[in-house]
């Protein structure tokens, strides 16, 4: 019996299908709530997020540059992934172009800009939740959720993509997660199918 048949046989037993972690982030974030999504790439998980979560605002982040140090060379953004700083121009204007009746609205807010520079340009506490899919190495992550924290709002959540050992990144998203979780004033409260949610306390 293929997947699909058996998910269908299962529905109509009664049987609920578990979300996947991408689906129980959105149900997280919530309906109308201001949010950011930090590594954009071509917009396909930021079209999903307008879709679920219909946000107030949202911040796309991402400085679509070509990195050409061999280190990210299986990355989306370095060797044959990236192409060329041509081609990541190209993957900026296709994003602006794909949600400009967003933009135009004043729903979306795309940052051409590496994540520190555009998260520390806003206001402390003003976001109800933080995507992190940007720059997957150690120090990057570590740096994301370190300002992540300062501008989510107590009770919000900090989530992100590629949880676990291995990858291009030699497991470094898991590392810094795991530190920040044990350091900071944050809770673990999710890891499903790479993905990670962590609940910022109310005591700062």
């Amino acid at each position: 019996m293929m997947t699909g048949q058996i998910q269908r046989a299962a529905e109509f037993l009664g049987f609920k299908r578990r979300p996947s972690g991408r689906e129980r982030l959105l149900e997280l974030f919530g309906k109308g709530t201001v949010g950011a999504e930090i590594g954009v790439h071509i917009g396909d998980f930021s079209a999903v997020i307008l879709d679920a979560v219909e946000p107030a605002r949202l911040h796309l982040i991402d400085p679509w540059h070509y990195e050409g140090d061999e280190q990210y060379k299986e990355s989306f953004y370095g060797g044959a992934g990236g192409k060329s700083q041509t081609a990541m121009d190209r993957r900026h204007k296709r994003v602006c172009d794909r949600f400009a009746a967003q933009i135009e609205r004043g729903q979306v807010e795309v940052h051409r800009a590496f994540s520190t520079d555009a998260l520390a340009a806003m206001p402390d506490d003003s976001l109800d939740w933080v995507y992190i899919d940007g720059n997957h190495l150690y120090d990057f992550v570590k740096e994301d959720l370190r300002l992540a924290l300062r501008k989510t709002r107590p009770g919000g959540y900090i989530t992100g993509d590629d949880y676990g050992p291995g990858g291009w990144w030699k497991g470094g998203v898991k590392r810094a997660v795991d530190e920040f979780a044990r350091s900071q004033p944050v809770d673990l409260i999710m890891i499903r199918n790479a993905q990670y949610a962590l609940r910022c306390r109310n005591e700062r």
